[in-house]
């Protein structure tokens, strides 16, 4: 393997590490979600598998939902923009840097359904009086409260004012009903959440990613968390980052290095969406392969449950429910090793746990 080659799967390595998927795992799940500094999670039942992940083995799906329902974490808008874990005492200095560049991303959207500055403001104020004394609504009861009033928004008008609420900091999510998410008061459910100065935020959140998910390059960050690339470099140089050039590209990194020795356990049953796979914008460490050789089938990987091995894209994976068990169906996208098949079973083992249902493995 070439030198340049070598050191593009460390980096890849590396990042398993600090974003603790291998390696030591975390206590909680607003742990994790802290750590990364948020998490990716519009597809909420395997954004929960994803913070099981990084945590101490043994987590069940119950208690990162318990963690979501207390409101320990908060499931909402607040980067790019698309559904987002973050720690409720993050919520409100994260929105207050990022918020602003979000709006600018929807603002084609507002635009072309007709959503002008005052039908906005006035629906946040429906929203504020329908959820206050810790009222806890769906989307479609907000919906309704809106109609009492003259409002008609329905569909993606709707779903646009909700974020819309969710930016300015008015509402954001409360407990689920089933598995329908409710929205909650921001001041009621996280009454205790920081604000910092832009500076001090913009350090705080490029040291929370450079750290989590470092080595990573500026593109990647930008792409991330939605800020400008002079914002970025600002955050870097606040926080002394060290950095290295791998053929031909700037990657940086933010605290203690990571061990070098490899873990034994190589191989990994990614959700949908995970950071691993999402929080870059340039692929050259963790490259998605080229084409399904191995299977009949052909999936591709990007929107995808991913099998990774040793940093790499190896594989996909979807989830087949059925009443009695539920299967994980596997396409590899190169031959695994007994070892390899090994670890891919016990992966699917963890995922049985983590689910409290039966779970069998189909490999095509």
């Amino acid at each position: 393997m070439a030198r340049a080659e070598q050191k593009t799967r460390d980096i890849a390595e590396r990042r398993l590490r600090n974003q603790r998927v291998a390696g030591k795992g975390l206590a909680r799940p607003e742990d994790v979600v802290r750590w990364l500094g948020a998490v990716q999670a519009q597809e909420y039942a395997f954004a929960r598998w994803g913070l099981a992940l990084r945590m101490t083995k043994g987590t069940v799906d119950a208690e990162i939902a318990r963690a979501v329902d207390e409101g320990r974490i908060l499931r909402t808008h607040v980067m790019r923009p698309t559904w987002h874990f973050v720690a409720a005492d993050d919520v409100r200095w994260m929105l207050n840097l990022t918020a602003a560049r979000v709006r600018q991303t929807m603002a084609h959207y507002g635009r072309r359904e007709g959503l002008d500055a005052a039908l906005v403001s006035r629906a946040l104020g429906i929203f504020e009086r329908a959820l206050g004394d810790h009222h806890h609504l769906t989307r479609g009861e907000l919906g309704q409260r809106l109609a009492r009033e003259g409002v008609v928004a329905k569909g993606v008008p709707l779903a646009l004012l909700t974020m819309y609420a969710e930016l300015d900091g008015v509402i954001c999510s409360g407990p689920y009903r089933g598995k329908q998410l409710t929205y909650a008061l921001l001041a009621e459910r996280a009454p205790a959440s920081r604000l910092l100065a832009r500076d001090e935020a913009l350090a705080e959140l490029t040291r929370r990613y450079f750290s989590s998910h470092g080595p990573a390059t500026v593109r990647d960050c930008v792409w991330w968390s939605g800020l400008t690339t002079p914002d970025v470099k600002r955050g870097l140089d606040i926080n002394r980052a060290r950095q290295e050039i791998v053929d031909g590209l700037t990657y940086f990194s933010i605290g203690r290095m990571s061990s070098g020795s490899r873990r034994p356990t190589v191989v990994h049953m990614l959700p949908i969406y995970d950071e691993y796979l999402v929080a870059y914008r340039d692929r050259v460490a963790v490259p998605y392969a080229a084409s399904n050789v191995l299977s009949k089938t052909s999936r591709p990987v990007t929107f995808q449950h991913a099998i990774v091995v040793a940093g790499q894209v190896a594989g996909t994976w979807r989830v087949l429910q059925r009443p009695d068990e539920v299967t994980a169906d596997v396409a590899l996208l190169k031959r695994f090793s007994r070892t390899e098949r090994q670890q891919l079973t016990d992966a699917v083992v963890g995922y049985e746990r983590f689910l409290g249902r039966p779970v069998s493995l189909s490999v095509l």
